[in-house]
């Protein structure tokens, strides 16, 4: 556990590293690389948000843990919202945001975030994610 000597933010940098924790055992990485579990996740949510209807992405934005949920909004132009991308694109806009070697390949890293990610939101709002993007990329969502 984090000691900044305030105990609100103990608690949100302990959920955001449970988070990553989550990410590295999912792919079988060490604690050692934990800036790639960060980037891992960073390279997934931006073009899911972008993907999102401003609504939707709003509502899923707030399920995720605090410091979590600031690396989700950083950058985002809700007013260009949502982005058209197909499948190929949005694989292909993850690969580009994520600076390491993709073991197994984009989609398994996708899967295997979006996995994640479905183990720190309420069912409901996961079931209400899917239900708001289109079937080829809710095919990646668990």
């Amino acid at each position: 556990m984090v000691d900044t000597g305030f105990s609100s933010f103990d608690t949100m940098v302990d959920k955001a590293n449970r988070l990553l924790k989550d990410v590295e055992e999912a792919f079988g990485w060490p604690k050692e690389r934990r800036k790639q579990s960060y980037a891992a996740l960073r390279a997934v949510l931006h073009p899911l948000r972008d993907r999102l209807p401003v609504e939707t992405a709003v509502q899923f934005g707030a399920q995720l843990p605090t410091i979590v949920r600031g690396v989700y909004y950083d950058g985002w132009k809700p007013a260009e919202a949502p982005v058209k991308m197909s499948n190929e694109e949005f694989l292909a806009r993850v690969r580009s945001e994520f600076p390491y070697a993709v073991e197994g390949g984009t989609e398994r890293l996708v899967r295997t975030v979006l996995q994640t990610l479905a183990l720190h939101v309420s069912a409901g709002e996961w079931e209400h994610l899917k239900s708001r993007i289109p079937n080829s990329l809710a095919a990646l969502l668990p």
